[in-house]
């Protein structure tokens, strides 16, 4: 999400805080004697209420209490068309979904090659390059904005959070093409693959102190620069500077490399995979990732084929929309999408599950999942009714209204 943010951010960068106050807006009022005595008057100590704050005082889940009985056991789990894939993949403590289901979408392509009951591909491998490659990303938008001063909103906002797990499809294309994938067995999860907070932390940390030391390196190389006479001199010095600047990046890299790898492991650079098929035969295979990629890569697995589709009602429907910067490798392709109402993606969605082909999603189901039903629903959780308060907001509202938060920042 951080990611999303950011990008969402830089296409709003030339907003002020101005914005955060429309013009006509009355003067800002403290709250006083008067507007206490009016909101205590307002919270009605009636019995009702008073069993209502018992409940929420004794069970801190709010979502748990405010589940809507009357939508439960409604499903029809039973499908007349269903996708050929076995078994349930789960991202544990870690912001990986987008890898998983890009994973998950190739499964099936996997078992059917090699005749398998089931599989899964090892997630902790395609996270080592992810992290490696977001740092060099970082590391090189720090020496982009290297001019702008430290409290510039773009690099401000660039060392709130230098790397995070998040991403979409083309986050995990750019990994995947480049470095290949391999089965879950060749490189098993491990303890901070599965739980990537602290991780993350210490990434961060690293990062942080290291586009610092990039930016104090450049000031002080630039001071001595305005001091030197002569084009000869400076154009020497000015190559001192990059090299010595390209030095002190690499050797940032090196500790974010050793990190990942006492943590996740180093990865494969070839391997050997031993698996057994459904007839029950042990079978061998030796290979280098990125050859185990393209040998079960799709036909047209290409940005121009497949087309990342979105429903964002704040904009315009049959275009096309780039993310500035939403990516993880340098070279690679940004998140693209091609913007569309809500029944062109059910009619995508029940067209590939006819085709019997995986279908790669992406939702936010933080507000109203209920995994015990296995059910999205707009009615799941009656918070609302509840706490007696009102949120109502269309799918629209809350987006615009993140945006003019971020613009505001």
């Amino acid at each position: 999400m951080n990611r999303v943010l950011q990008s969402i951010t830089a296409i709003f960068a030339g907003a002020t805080l101005a914005a955060a106050l429309p013009c006509g807006t009355a003067s800002a009022q403290n709250l006083g004697e008067a507007e206490i005595s009016t909101l205590r008057a307002s919270f009605e100590n009636t019995g009702s209420t008073r069993a209502l704050q018992n409940v929420l005082t004794h069970n801190s889940n709010i979502k748990e209490n405010a589940a809507n009985f009357s939508n439960e056991g409604k499903l029809d789990h039973y499908f007349k068309y269903r996708v050929d894939v076995k078994g349930i993949t789960d991202q544990k403590s870690s912001g990986r979904c987008w890898m998983f289901t890009s994973m998950n979408a190739l499964r099936p392509a996997v078992m059917q090659k090699y005749n398998l009951g089931e599989f899964d591909f090892s997630h902790n491998y395609n996270y080592f390059w992810d992290i490696l490659e977001k740092s060099n990303l970082f590391l090189e938008n720090i020496l982009a904005t290297i001019e702008k001063p430290m409290d510039d909103r773009t690099v401000v906002f660039l060392f709130k959070s230098p790397v995070d797990d998040g991403g979409v499809w083309n986050s995990f294309y750019n990994i995947a093409t480049k470095y290949g994938v391999v089965p879950q067995s060749v490189m098993p999860e491990t303890a901070h693959s599965n739980n990537t907070a602290q991780l993350g932390s210490i990434i961060n940390e690293r990062l942080r102190a290291g586009g610092y030391e990039l930016r104090q390196l450049a000031e002080k190389r630039e001071a001595d620069l305005s001091r030197i006479q002569g084009e000869r001199d400076i154009a020497k010095s000015k190559a001192i500077l990059a090299e010595s600047i390209r030095i002190k990046k690499l050797s940032i890299l090196k500790d974010i490399y050793r990190v990942l790898a006492l943590c996740l492991g180093e990865p494969p650079t070839e391997f050997t995979w031993r698996y057994k098929d459904k007839n029950g035969d042990i079978k061998e295979l030796k290979s280098t990732p990125l050859e185990f990629f393209k040998s079960i890569e799709p036909a047209g697995y290409t940005p121009e084929e497949y087309i990342m589709t979105m429903n964002d009602p704040t904009r315009e429907y049959y275009k096309v929309y780039e993310i500035e910067n939403y990516r993880n490798t340098m070279e690679g392709i940004n998140w693209k999408y091609l913007n569309l109402p809500n029944e062109e993606l059910k009619s995508a969605a029940l067209a590939s599950i006819k085709a019997n082909e995986p279908l790669y999603c992406s939702c936010d189901v933080g507000k109203q999942l209920n995994r015990k039903e296995g059910t999205l629903d707009l009615n799941n959780y009656n918070v609302a009714e509840l706490l007696g308060i009102e949120i109502n907001m269309d799918k629209k509202a809350p987006v615009r209204a993140a945006r003019h938060t971020l613009c505001c920042l």
